[in-house]
C-alpha cells in the first residue's frame, strides 16, 4: 500500500492572520496578494516537475492557473478599455503557456509564463508606488513590508 503524505493545513491563528489580511486590503492589495498566490503556486508545480512529483505538479499547476483566470476575469474595462483588453490578453498568455507547461511537462514554458507573472507583479508593485504617492501616502504603506519578493527562477531543469 502506497504511503499517503498529508499536505500540511495553515494553523488557526494563521488561517486568521489570512482573513484578517484579505478582509483588510485594498483592492490592490488584493491583486498583490494573488500575483505573489500565482508565483507561489508555479513554482510548486515547477517543484512537482522538477523531482518528477506529478501530484505536487498537477496542484500547483491548477492553483496557479485558477488565479491566473481570476486576475484575467477580474480586470475592470472602464477607464481604459484598451488597457483593460492588452492586460488580459497578457493573462490569457500566461493561463496558455501553464496549460501547455503542465500538458507537456516543460519546466521551459513554465519558466516563462513565472518570468511574465513576476513582471506582472513587479510592474502592480511600481503602479501601487505611483498611486500612493499621488494620493500623498508613502509608497511604503501600499506594499506589506513581508510581501514576498521575487521567487528565485531556477534555470536548471
Amino acid at each position: 500500500m502506497p504511503s499517503v503524505t498529508a499536505t500540511p493545513t495553515p494553523s488557526k491563528p494563521a488561517n486568521e492572520y489570512l482573513k484578517t489580511r484579505v478582509l483588510t486590503a485594498s483592492p490592490e492589495e488584493l491583486r498583490l496578494m494573488l500575483l505573489d498566490g500565482s508565483l507561489k503556486y508555479a513554482m510548486q508545480a515547477r517543484e512537482g516537475l522538477t523531482n518528477k512529483n506529478p501530484e505536487h505538479a498537477f496542484n500547483g499547476f491548477t492553483a496557479c492557473r485558477d488565479i491566473v483566470t481570476e486576475l484575467m476575469t477580474t480586470i475592470r474595462r472602464e477607464p481604459n478599455p484598451q488597457l483593460a483588453d492588452q492586460v488580459r490578453a497578457v493573462y490569457s498568455f500566461i493561463f496558455q503557456l501553464l496549460v501547455e507547461a503542465g500538458f507537456e511537462r516543460s519546466i521551459e514554458k513554465l519558466d516563462k509564463a513565472v518570468e511574465l507573472l513576476q513582471f506582472e507583479r513587479e510592474t502592480w508593485v511600481l503602479l501601487m508606488q505611483k498611486v500612493a504617492e499621488e494620493r500623498g501616502r508613502k509608497p511604503a504603506e501600499t506594499v506589506a513590508p513581508n510581501a514576498p519578493a521575487r521567487p528565485a527562477l531556477s534555470l536548471q531543469g
